[in-house]
């Protein structure tokens, strides 16, 4: 308990909201590099999760690609990195560590999400006259969205996870008055960041959690997610859904 009132005391001392490594700073380092770091992954892992939900192409190869890719391990992958890139391009070892990360989480919400549709309200959409480009914006695209937000919001945690790993090469964020406090001993400075550094991810699974329910279509959310509706009243519902 001591520890803990020694934590909140360390992070509400002045000095540490001053100065080169001030926790506003390094907050807004962590959240810097968590928010370009996914957004680069996005735009590689979402249209390529997207082609092959809809065509079916190369589900092996993206199963195969994700499941080695969370197999790796984030620091041996950071610390790789950078001796590749050399000391002088840490930040961008540590960016393009981060991107690597972040996609298979993303690539496997986007294809996930479109797969999970029912072909058969897929099939009836086109029955209806819609082009390719209606069938995917109005029927894939919403009823993919909820999965491809759990992949974003996995992929969120993972690349805040790993920023404040990343402290142990200076990279800053909130990793780094943890890694400090290790190096000195004190630990009530390592409790404090690690509470910030969790609070962060909790409130960053909390914003998620309310989009991913949010992105559900109201007529499939009336529905309990078809778990209760015959198929019939289920791909009505649907198809309502992508005519509105």
């Amino acid at each position: 308990m001591n520890l803990f009132a020694d934590a909140i005391r360390w992070l509400l001392d002045p000095a540490q909201w001053t100065g080169t490594y001030a926790l506003p700073n390094l907050l807004g380092q962590h959240l810097l590099y968590t928010v370009l770091s996914v957004l680069v992954a996005a735009v590689i892992a979402v249209p390529a999760g997207w082609i092959i939900g809809h065509t079916g192409r190369g589900r092996e190869v993206a199963v195969a690609v994700s499941g080695a890719a969370r197999a790796i391990p984030s620091f041996g992958l950071l610390i790789l990195l950078v001796l590749l890139f050399g000391v002088l391009q840490i930040p961008t070892a540590g960016l393009v560590t981060f991107v690597l990360l972040a996609i298979p989480s993303l690539l496997a919400g986007a294809y996930t999400g479109i797969e999970a549709i029912d072909p058969r309200v897929l099939d009836a959409a086109k029955a209806m006259g819609m082009t390719p480009w209606q069938v995917f914006w109005k029927v894939e695209f919403r009823l993919g969205l909820p999965l491809l937000i759990g992949g974003l919001r996995a992929a969120t945690l993972q690349v805040i996870a790993t920023v404040t790993i990343a402290g142990w090469v200076n990279l800053g964020g909130l990793g780094y008055p943890i890694i400090q406090g290790i190096q000195l001993n004190q630990f009530d400075q390592v409790l404090a960041g690690a509470l910030l550094v969790a609070a962060l991810a909790l409130l960053a699974d909390l914003l998620f959690a309310l989009a991913q329910r949010a992105a559900v279509p109201a007529g499939v959310r009336a529905s309990g997610g078809g778990r209760t509706e015959d198929e019939p009243r289920r791909r009505a519902r649907a198809l309502r859904v992508a005519r509105s």
